[in-house]
C-alpha cells in the first residue's frame, strides 16, 4: 500500500493535534464525547476517510451525520450521550 503524501499526519481535535495513533481502537464500543469529536476531526481534515472510519468502527453514515449535527449546534458538550426522561409535565388524575 503506498502512502499517500497529501494526507495530513494531524489535524486539530478537540484538547490538541490528533493523529492516526490517537484515533479510537477498533474495538471501541463506548463512545464519549471526546473520541466523538476527535473522529468527527479526523474525517473533517482529512486524516481518514469517512467510508473507512464508517468500517473500522462499524458506524454509518446516519450516525456520523448526527454526531456532526450535534457538535455543530452544541459543541463537543452535544456529542455527551443524554438519556431519554419520562415527558415532565404529565398530569396525574
Amino acid at each position: 500500500m503506498l502512502e499517500d503524501k497529501t494526507r495530513p499526519t494531524s489535524v486539530a481535535g478537540p484538547l490538541g493535534p490528533v493523529t492516526i495513533g490517537d484515533l479510537p481502537s477498533t474495538s471501541t464500543t463506548y463512545w464519549v464525547a471526546r473520541r466523538k469529536a476527535e473522529l468527527l476531526a479526523a474525517i473533517d481534515g482529512g486524516l481518514i476517510e469517512i467510508e473507512v472510519a464508517c468500517e473500522t468502527y462499524r458506524l454509518s453514515r446516519e450516525e456520523l451525520a448526527a454526531w456532526r449535527h450535534a457538535r455543530d449546534r452544541a459543541g463537543v458538550p452535544g456529542l455527551r450521550i443524554n438519556r431519554i426522561r419520562p415527558h415532565r409535565d404529565q398530569r396525574i388524575g
